[in-house]
């Protein structure tokens, strides 16, 4: 059993259009139809640089023409000018947000209106299969974007305009200033900006990983048993490794361009204010006075860097999840899947993988087998070194070519001997042996040629109906295909899902037709063990009667642990397990010798049957 992330997406061919290059062209044709509603933004923009050249100078002037000469009432007055233009500032405020609904309804309602789009389109491509994530671009991610919009056109719209006013009062105060403040402030952010489109990329590739890898393990968790009896161990956990480790270097390199970006914003944030400090003395041998010194860290201070904080902040985190929700507006919708095939995950292409699932069995040559199917000896299980054996001692011989039945309470061991028997639990004691060999120590491809374990949950997989039903026999023919269905009575199963070429949806099956088809497949398969652990029990009576003796008719041996009357009525033994030992014989044998058998043909009498 090969497990895939289909979860993750190929990553852009060269020379292909990436999320940005998607959404370039559409933000430019969408902005470019709102002119007027720019221009209205940038005009309310200019007053609040005014606002911020008027602050720092200000100040300024009020310590070197009032406060510093001895003239206080002068030095008020400067101060009220900084005063009001604060005051200003809350009429700015609000014009900037009137305009900016101008940009974010328009944009709310294109993106409802494209994913309608969308969704119609997915609908007609897959009639019947609709579109699952509709609901949520229609509602929660249509606001997101808008939110993340809004957003980032209020920090760079602030942060342009307010670095434009207060490098204007810079130059106005001293050009001298601007030569210790601007190339750090440039620096850090040319570095910040320089880090989005990596970063952004690396957070895509955390979360795909992660989700793989939660998919991965959620899927191989669900699959547990049946990857053991099948032996495809090693495949599940070389997997489960290489999703770990990718994981691990997604997870790195996030980790260098966080710190990284953490390194821009030092630069850009810090840097300005304390190279200020140090170039004192160098600036006031230059003409700069106290009161221009004291304008300039107002306009870092008050000004700049809380604008370029706000900004790395909004571009780092809303700017990131902006491109994430937007793309999957953007993504042109796949092609629908011809029918007969399977989606390829670019797991499947590194790993070479068809367009199938590839099973590692091979055809095993029927031979005879002169010793029994199956054979026990002492065998002793318990779960943990103290714990009370769940089977003790127990001893059993099934010839080839037996129908043997497991009949007794919930929980007394019936799961833990087919276990047993195939392999996938070893005793604390005894020996197991299937035909002929000891179970122990055999590879996974030898104990798959053996025996085939169907537990209570049937695993179906995407892919083809051939694909589930040749998966333990990859070489089967389709008249050996055809004939198992018509012994298992799945022929009309099939017709209803589109013949053997059809794809199958595991979600889009009942829990009766998912065991329907394990039977088929176990049918198929060259095994001479079938062991069914309830396999057969979302079937109705007549389905899993006809299931049963399809597959004791088969060579070999059939062990099945029931969970009808009926269904320990067709075996030739039926072994009762009872916690203290276990009794086996005919119906009529245990109904003689075993109170516990005749206490579950009672159960079974009154609620079954």
């Amino acid at each position: 059993m090969t497990f895939v992330d289909s979860s993750r997406s190929p990553a852009p061919r060269p020379g292909s259009t990436g999320p940005v290059g998607r959404l370039v062209p559409s933000a430019r044709r969408f902005l470019a139809a709102r002119t007027c509603v720019l221009a209205r933004l940038a005009a309310w923009s200019v007053a609040e640089s005014a606002q911020t050249l008027a602050v720092g100078y200000g100040v300024a002037r009020a310590v070197d023409r009032g406060f510093l000469v001895g003239d206080t009432l002068a030095g008020l007055g400067w101060l009220a000018v900084s005063g009001v233009a604060v005051l200003l500032g809350a009429p700015v405020v609000r014009g900037v947000f009137a305009q900016l609904a101008g940009l974010t309804e328009p944009l709310r309602d294109e993106l409802v209106r494209r994913a309608a789009d969308q969704s119609l389109a997915r609908a007609l491509a897959r009639p019947g299969g609709g579109d699952r994530a509709a609901v949520s671009r229609l509602t929660n991610q249509a606001e997101i974007v808008r939110d993340s919009f809004a957003g980032i056109v209020l920090t760079v719209r602030s942060f342009v305009f307010t670095a434009a006013g207060a490098v204007l009062g810079l130059f106005s105060l001293n050009p001298a200033l601007l030569v210790i403040v601007v190339p750090p402030l440039v620096g850090g952010l040319t570095l910040f900006l320089a880090t989005l489109r990596p970063m952004a990329a690396a957070q895509r590739r955390a979360l795909a990983a992660d989700e793989a890898l939660g998919d991965h393990a959620a899927r191989t968790r669900r699959a547990l048993r049946d990857i053991t009896a099948c032996g495809t161990e090693a495949a599940a956990a070389r997997q489960g490794a290489r999703l770990i480790a990718e994981a691990a270097a997604t997870s790195r390199l996030l980790a260098r361009w966080a710190a990284l970006r953490t390194l821009a914003v030092g630069v850009a944030g810090h840097l300005p204010v304390l190279l200020l400090v140090v170039a004192v003395p160098w600036l006031r041998g230059r003409g700069v006075t106290t009161g221009a010194l004291l304008g300039a860290f107002t306009y870092l201070a008050q000004a700049l860097l809380p604008a370029l904080h706000t900004l790395m902040t909004a571009i780092g985190a809303a700017g990131t999840r902006l491109l994430v929700v937007l793309d999957r507006f953007t993504t042109p919708m796949r092609p629908p899947l011809l029918p007969g095939t399977t989606p390829r995950t670019p797991a499947d292409a590194r790993a070479g993988l068809p367009r199938q699932a590839a099973c590692p069995l091979r055809k095993a040559p029927r031979v005879a087998h002169p010793a029994p199917a199956v054979e026990l000896r002492a065998v002793t299980v318990a779960y943990g070194a103290a714990a009370e054996p769940v089977l003790d001692a127990l001893d059993l011989r099934i010839e080839d070519g037996e129908h043997l039945a497991v009949v007794g309470p919930s929980g007394i061991g019936k799961s833990t001997l087919t276990r047993l028997i195939a392999g996938t639990l070893a005793p604390r004691s005894g020996e197991v042996e299937v035909a002929g060999r000891t179970i122990a120590g055999r590879s996974p491809a030898e104990l798959c040629s053996l025996r085939v374990l169907l537990p209570q949950q049937a695993y179906v997989f995407t892919g083809t109906v051939r694909d589930n039903l040749s998966y333990l026999r990859p070489d089967a023919r389709r008249d050996d295909i055809e004939a198992a269905l018509r012994e298992l009575g799945a022929g009309p199963l099939v017709e209803r899902l589109g013949g053997l070429d059809a794809p199958v949806r595991p979600g889009d099956l009942s829990q009766g037709e998912r065991q329907l088809l394990v039977l088929a497949r176990a049918h198929l398969s060259t095994a001479r063990l079938l062991l069914l652990d309830e396999a057969t029990c979302h079937l109705d009576a007549a389905s899993e009667a006809r299931a049963e003796e399809a597959l004791a008719r088969r060579p070999g041996a059939l062990v099945v642990v029931a969970h009808r009357m009926s269904s320990a009525m067709r075996a030739d033994r039926i072994l009762v397990l009872d916690g203290a030992g276990a009794a086996c014989g005919t119906h009529r044998d245990l109904l003689a010798c075993s109170p516990l058998y005749r206490d579950l043909v009672g159960h079974w009498s009154g609620t079954w049957e």
